[in-house]
């Protein structure tokens, strides 16, 4: 079975990815497992260029197919952001309170209509010497004026899906890789992952 290491410490995002990698002939692994890797510096302008320097410098430390994700909200309002700097919003060493409260601050006062948003994520699949390759999924959204539910991470609690009138924090793991911007991007990284590993075979 191939190994695959999921560029990523995070607990909330390694759940997810765990849970919508399920069935695939894959030992999935993090950069926990490799404690000698360290932070990997996202410095591109956008989030496939993030996601492309956390994969392939995971495979290329490691020798590992790898899967990096780099995702994020982007506010009309704000003109898209905070997007590439959704985790650093509210300035280094900020967790997600402080995150979300300078979201609330700076939509303060905005009426419902005007308070839409969305989910990207750009997930790159990087194989020793091959290519690296790019899937992208979104999710439209509106962002509530205070937090809701108790369950995701990051911006989940602001996130308001209108048809299901919940915010992501309020919906089960089930329901949200049903219809997250991580799950329609992971749709398609399955299918990459998928080929590659039958070309590895052959």
């Amino acid at each position: 079975m191939k190994k695959l290491v999921i560029a990523s410490r995070n607990s909330g995002k390694l759940k997810e990815f765990r849970d919508l990698l399920a069935g695939l002939p894959l030992e999935v692994k993090s950069l926990a497992d490799y404690p000698e890797i360290g932070e990997i510096e996202e410095t591109g302008c956008s989030f496939a260029e993030n996601a492309c320097i956390k994969a392939e410098t995971t495979t290329r430390l490691t020798g590992e197919i790898s899967l990096a994700d780099d995702s994020g909200l982007e506010v009309d309002a704000l003109g898209g952001r905070p997007g590439v700097w959704s985790a650093r919003f509210a300035g280094p060493g900020a967790g997600d309170k402080e995150n979300n409260q300078k979201l609330l601050f700076e939509l303060d006062g905005l009426p419902k209509a005007k308070r839409t948003a969305r989910f990207r994520a750009c997930i790159a699949v990087a194989v020793p010497g091959k290519p690296t390759e790019l899937a992208e999924g979104t999710c439209e959204g509106l962002i509530t004026t205070e937090p809701r539910g108790k369950g995701g991470f990051g911006y989940d609690p602001l996130f308001l899906v209108p048809e299901l009138q919940k915010t992501f924090a309020e919906l089960t793991s089930a329901e949200k890789n049903s219809i997250s911007h991580r799950a329609r991007a992971m749709e398609q990284a399955r299918k990459i992952l998928a080929r590659l590993l039958t070309e590895l075979a052959q």
